[in-house]
């Protein structure tokens, strides 16, 4: 039999979709040292993998996975993270923040409070362009999603070669970022962190766009705070949305939180729901049961 240990918040929701899945050859097991299978939340286990003596498989319930791929911490496993569950919840967030900015939503709101009637002119989303940092399965999503309203979709990726089917009107190489900035009306970055995407987005980087709306849904680390500070107040960035960040919770000390050019959202753009994250494990498991390659599995050399 294979022994699973789950340490997630969400462990009781998982154990009873195991309850009701049944699957073959697989027991719960709650002792450390005999697990060879592990379902768990990233940041509840960084402190816990050298216990895990037999460890063969971690399946993390997050995409983010780089607390667990940091230079003093083990390899010698199969890492694989949950991926294509994301797309519609962040399409749903960049889109509902960008139509509030675009449409004068919040300065309705605040207008009816003082009882004031006064309309002001605005822009469709059609032919703006919107520059998509990543072009994995979560920005892929989102250009297939806003392309619909009438958005010019370029991505931008460390190949500069488009994905498969892909739904983007240019791919850029992540040495363009400045050349693809200038054209752009909103930046999204869906970006992991690794060495190369460090402090990606900075005063270099952000210096040549026109006002854009900034989003960082991907990690916190890619932005550099000066750099997006900066940007701010030439006017190269008008306004960024904020759902990730370096180090959370959010320093009460950090600018940000009175910045009026700056929404802060504490890491809600998109959540892992148990019951997709457990359709991903349920075909891992077979596959893997079977010797069959993991999907969504995790290259610890290039961080994603």
């Amino acid at each position: 039999m294979n022994k699973l240990l789950i340490i997630s918040k969400e462990k009781e929701k998982y154990l009873s979709l195991l309850e009701q899945a049944d699957l073959p050859d697989l027991e719960i097991c709650h002792d450390i040292r005999k697990a060879e299978i592990l379902l768990a939340d990233p940041p509840l286990v960084i402190d816990l993998l050298d216990q895990f003596k037999n460890l063969k498989w971690l399946q993390s319930t997050f995409a983010g996975i780089d607390s667990l791929i940091q230079p003093n911490l083990r390899t010698n496993y199969h890492l694989t993270n949950v991926r294509g569950i994301f797309g519609q919840q962040i399409s749903e967030y960049v889109l509902g923040y960008s139509i509030q900015y675009f449409r004068h939503f919040k300065q309705y709101a605040d207008q009816q409070k003082k009882k004031q009637w006064q309309p002001h002119t605005y822009s469709s989303l059609v032919n703006k362009c919107m520059v998509i940092l990543g072009t994995g399965s979560i920005g892929s999503e989102l250009a297939a999603t806003v392309k619909q309203l009438g958005f010019i979709v370029y991505g931008i990726n460390r190949s500069g070669i488009p994905p498969k089917d892909s739904p983007f009107d240019c791919i850029f190489h992540i040495s363009e970022i400045e050349n693809a900035f200038q054209y752009a009306d909103v930046i999204v970055s869906t970006l992991p962190k690794t060495e190369l995407t460090m402090d990606l987005l900075n005063s270099q980087t952000l210096k040549n766009c026109n006002g854009a709306l900034l989003f960082n849904v991907g990690r916190g680390e890619v932005l550099e705070n000066y750099g997006l500070l900066n940007a701010l107040e030439s006017g190269s960035i008008s306004h960024a949305f904020l759902d990730v960040f370096a180090h959370e919770p959010l320093s009460q000390e950090c600018p940000y939180w009175n910045h009026p050019n700056i929404t802060i959202t504490p890491h809600i753009a998109a959540l892992s729901f148990p019951e997709q994250v457990f359709e991903q494990f349920y075909d891992n498991y077979l596959r893997w049961r079977d010797g069959f390659s993991l999907i969504n599995s995790i290259d610890f050399t290039k961080g994603y």
